[in-house]
């Protein structure tokens, strides 16, 4: 069962406008400030709400949680095959997965753990499976290949001329139930949503051994609000580099870059795969191929591809590119109607450069750092894929990070 929410409100209606002195108060107004409302945001929000005595807001520029990145993707929860042994990916995918999955069972949020297929069509995808296996035994995530005989009885639609190699511990989310639970129990706990409040500037009191003075602006009123936090979380997403610029030097300021993917609805109900499939993986590429997905209702959609855009509310789908996206879906998935794929909604995961989805070269790292010289200020930069599936897990790492 859901916790029920609290009425939620802008940083100007839970505090009176006010003066800030940059001279340290006797008290902040929060024990921990955490920016950005996502799925990570809010896991992060929720476990420092339950610290004895914590006083926890949660600011988030637009008008309910997750409306970027956290619900615009596959809501896969990924089973941790691609990111490099020494990775915080691995880590922390690996972590999250298994909480996540404790977490929904508890509390009844929708899931499914429907496991997945990765499909080679040749020798040289092939190579790429088996080293996808052999990297998943070495870390202990349990993969296998099936027989044609029984990948063609259990899936007769899906072609796989080379092999397949198949997740069993791969699954599906709704994030929204997901976002829904974290979000009401954050504030049950005596958490605080501070909502339609962009952060427009973060002053670091005595390099923030004094605390955080951060101002927002409600985007209805215009009204200037300034509070005071202990600590601060930036777990802004796409806008995450923006807030980190705010604060960090000039020579440690970082350029965010935006790769879109776009996603296709698929309209028949032949065929209908009962698995997640996967193309082998791409080594250097963006993403992890245009895959099929299911959502709770058991609809296939397809996606993401890779498009660098400069934009990060570039949120049209890509369509350029539409006929040789559905020639790699057919790849798999030979008797799809190249009629019935359509366009249906694009996401922008942050990157810090035009870097790899797998392990490798130019490998795109999470970056989770306790910022040094700031006291209190832990930075989250990057937080893509598999960010949905390692959210419980960020929260632990940021926690560890401020309390070790």
């Amino acid at each position: 069962m859901f916790p029920t929410r609290a009425i939620s409100h802008s940083i100007p209606q839970i505090f009176s406008r006010r003066t800030f002195s940059t001279s340290s108060s006797q008290q902040a107004d929060f024990t921990h400030a955490v920016i950005g409302a996502g799925v990570v945001g809010l896991a992060i929000a929720r476990k420092l709400q339950a610290r004895d005595g914590a006083s926890t807001v949660l600011i988030e520029k637009h008008g309910s949680v997750g409306t970027e990145t956290s619900s615009r993707n596959s809501e896969v929860i990924h089973a941790g095959l691609y990111y490099g042994a020494d990775s915080l990916k691995t880590k922390l995918c690996l972590r999250g997965k298994d909480m996540l999955y404790e977490l929904c069972q508890k509390h009844g949020i929708p899931h499914r753990n429907t496991g997945k297929w990765i499909v080679a069509q040749d020798a040289t995808q092939m190579d790429a499976l088996q080293k996808v296996h052999d990297f998943a035994t070495s870390i202990g995530v349990p993969v296998q290949f099936i027989t044609k005989k029984e990948a063609k009885k259990r899936e007769p639609h899906v072609r796989a001329e080379a092999g397949v190699l198949e997740s069993p511990t791969t699954g599906i989310i709704d994030s929204h139930g997901l976002m829904q639970y974290l979000e009401g129990d954050f504030e049950n706990s005596g958490g605080v949503c501070a909502f339609k409040s962009p952060v427009t500037s973060i002053t670091p009191l005595d390099s923030g051994r004094q605390g955080w003075a951060i101002t927002t602006t409600d985007s209805t009123s215009g009204e200037e609000t300034t509070i005071s936090a202990d600590t601060l979380i930036n777990s802004a997403g796409l806008y995450a580099v923006d807030i980190s610029n705010m604060i960090l030097p000039t020579e440690r300021h970082k350029k965010a870059y935006y790769a879109k993917g776009s996603y296709f609805s698929y309209s028949l109900s032949h065929p209908r795969p009962s698995t997640l499939v996967y193309p082998a993986p791409v080594p250097g590429h963006g993403g992890l191929g245009t895959h099929l997905t299911l959502d709770m209702g058991g609809r296939i959609r397809f996606g993401p591809d890779v498009q660098w855009t400069d934009s990060p509310t570039d949120y049209t789908p890509n369509t350029s590119s539409l006929s040789s996206t559905i020639d790699d879906i057919q790849a798999y998935l030979p008797s799809v109607d190249r009629n019935a794929i359509q366009p249906d909604y694009a996401g922008i995961r942050p990157k810090l450069g035009k870097l790899a989805a797998t392990s490798g070269k130019d490998f795109q790292e999470f970056y989770i750092i306790k910022e040094e010289g700031y006291e209190g200020f832990v930075n989250l930069l990057a937080i893509e894929s598999p960010g949905l599936t390692s959210s419980l897990a960020i929260a632990e790492e940021v926690e560890g990070l401020l309390y070790r």
